[in-house]
């Protein structure tokens, strides 16, 4: 759960979330792309979906790790998912972290490992 809403793993493998959207409680315009998830992390106001086939999702308030843009060509073949009060990291099978978010709480500007 982020501030202000939740967000769950259906039997199907797809996303429902409820709540604030500014915090991602509304992931409705995603549902394309929630595929085979395997795991839902959270920040104070944004979600990250780890997808079967190592992909990311993110929404929620870009400020706090809602918006991975810049970093998107990166996540690929992630294993794992981690988050602060405001930022996320990717942990990829290289061994490789990708951080996102607010660089004072963790998303720092590059790769990290």
């Amino acid at each position: 759960a982020t501030e202000g809403a939740f967000a769950a793993i259906t039997a199907d493998g797809s996303v429902v979330s409820w709540g604030d959207p500014n915090s991602g409680g509304d992931s409705r315009i995603f549902d394309d792309l929630f595929v085979d998830v395997k795991k839902i992390s959270a920040s104070e106001g944004a979600f990250a979906a780890l997808l079967g086939d190592g992909g990311v999702v993110t929404w929620g308030d870009p400020n706090q790790g809602g918006d991975s843009s810049t970093v998107q060509e990166q996540l690929w073949d992630v294993q794992d998912i981690q988050s602060t009060e405001r930022a996320f990291a990717a942990v990829l099978a290289s061994g490789t972290v990708v951080p996102w978010g607010m660089v004072t709480h963790g998303g720092a500007s590059r790769e990290i490992g």
